[in-house]
């Protein structure tokens, strides 16, 4: 039985509770369906075409429908599916474990697998506080950022900060310091100023607790969910050297940063940051498969050796940890990276990129467009002068990405921000056709 637009839109209206999305507003909508893909655009049930401008949710790196991506995962279909890791070993996942390790910064060494990046975060909170602990430490504090996004289960949500994410649910969390993440835009003077006076604050509390900070963590380089803030060239080294000189852990979330999209292979390269705990995940199968990763310095693994009787276990796991269908993948796509050339490839179509951007940025609604590698946000204000913001009940951002869709493109806003992240193997040709359309989408619903 072949089933039409309408009937899978009937039944997803039904059934389906779709995240981060108003279902009073959905099903009084006509969804668009997506049945199939190709290279970076997505084919809907109509077979309508769209450019996918938010790489499925900033997953995808090499396209969709990878020759070699598919046949990794079908080559592996015939060995098998899942084993488990709790008590056995297997080959994916111990190969990608050493590829990992040689592709973060020097010193992390040890890999523990989950499925996605809130998982990875929660994981690294709870390692760096039972850290301290078998060290004869009680450290039970974590200072996060002002509007950080980490993950939607509870320790992610304690270390996040978007009030319109995370206050709903403050009775449930746990307790954090909180310092300024540099907002240059929307801070009363310059740029340095702005850094410095969060790196002041964060000075502050570790003066004040540092004896009870098991941990800093933080979105290094490009704050994603809080509207793609860009830190300041030399901030995110001055956190790891203050990390260093209290001896608190650092902890980088690389789960929106992480494979290539920054121009490096991670964020943390940029500034030859080495962190005690990295968290990976989003583009680590190539936005094929749910994966993620915890890597760990030698220091905190070993912290966690002993005799049986110790306990020094880490008593966490995950039914699908380590499974083999996504580590092959994640193989696969990290030896794309290496056979096509793809982070050289990703800087020389950053120039296409800026120059299309800086004709976006001309546009009398358009307050700041921020920019690292293939990530993008755009900030949207009502009054340029002023910077007074679009209300929230306009919806602009909304807009604008409805009329995107219209022209051929998926794209997201967070709030008043729109957010362009386009696969990594996008050609300037077809990044120059996107941000055409995000331009027209933007020129025809703000002016």
């Amino acid at each position: 039985m072949t089933l039409t637009h309408d009937d899978i839109a009937a039944l997803d209206k039904r059934c389906v509770w779709h995240p981060f999305t108003q279902m009073q507003d959905w099903t009084a909508g006509d969804p668009v369906i997506i049945e199939r893909a190709q290279g970076v655009r997505l084919v809907d049930i109509r077979g309508d075409e769209y450019y996918d401008g938010v790489s499925s949710l900033w997953l995808n790196i090499h396209g969709h429908r990878v020759p070699e991506i598919d046949a990794a995962i079908r080559d592996q279909l015939d060995q098998v599916a899942h084993s488990t890791l709790l008590g056995l070993a297997n080959i994916p996942a111990a190969r990608l474990a050493a590829k990992l390790a040689e592709l973060t910064p020097a010193g992390l060494d040890h890999v523990f697998y989950s499925d996605s990046g809130s998982e990875s975060v929660e994981i690294a909170l709870k390692m760096a506080y039972q850290y301290w602990r078998l060290r004869g430490q009680e450290r039970s504090r974590f200072i996060k950022m002002t509007n950080a996004y980490h993950g939607d289960t509870i320790g992610a949500v304690s270390a996040g900060g978007i009030d319109l994410f995370h206050s709903t649910y403050r009775d449930l969390l746990f307790p954090t310091f909180e310092v300024p993440y540099p907002y240059p835009y929307r801070f009363d003077g310059p740029a340095d100023e702005c850094a410095a006076h969060c790196l002041a604050a964060l000075d502050q509390i570790l003066a004040d607790h540092a004896a009870d900070v098991a941990g800093l963590i933080v979105e290094p380089l490009v704050q994603g969910a809080a509207g793609m803030i860009m830190m300041p060239e030399g901030f995110l080294k001055a956190l790891e050297q203050r990390c260093r000189d209290s001896g608190v852990l650092l902890i980088t979330d690389e789960v929106a940063t992480g494979f290539g999209r920054t121009g490096r292979m991670f964020a943390c390269d940029h500034e030859d940051v080495c962190p005690d705990i990295m968290t990976l995940a989003k583009g680590l199968t190539g936005g094929y498969l749910p994966l993620a990763a915890t890597v760990t310095s030698g220091a905190v693994f070993e912290a966690f050796l002993g005799e049986y009787n110790e306990q020094k276990t880490f008593f966490h796991g995950h039914s699908y940890t380590g499974n083999q269908l996504c580590c092959a993948a994640a193989l696969a796509s990290l030896e794309l990276f290496e056979t096509s050339d793809l982070l050289a490839r990703v800087n020389e179509n950053h120039a296409t990129i800026r120059q299309a951007l800086a004709e976006i940025a001309e546009c009398e609604h358009v307050g700041e467009v921020r920019n690292r590698g293939f990530m993008t946000g755009i900030e949207l204000v009502r009054d340029r002068s002023t910077r007074e913001p679009y209300a929230w009940q306009e919806q602009i951002g909304v807009k604008v990405c409805d009329r995107s869709r219209e022209l051929g493109m998926i794209v997201r806003p967070l709030g008043h921000v729109v957010i362009f992240m386009p696969p990594l193997a996008s050609t300037a040709a077809e990044l120059q056709e996107m941000l055409s359309i995000l331009h027209r989408s933007i020129s025809e619903v703000t002016e």
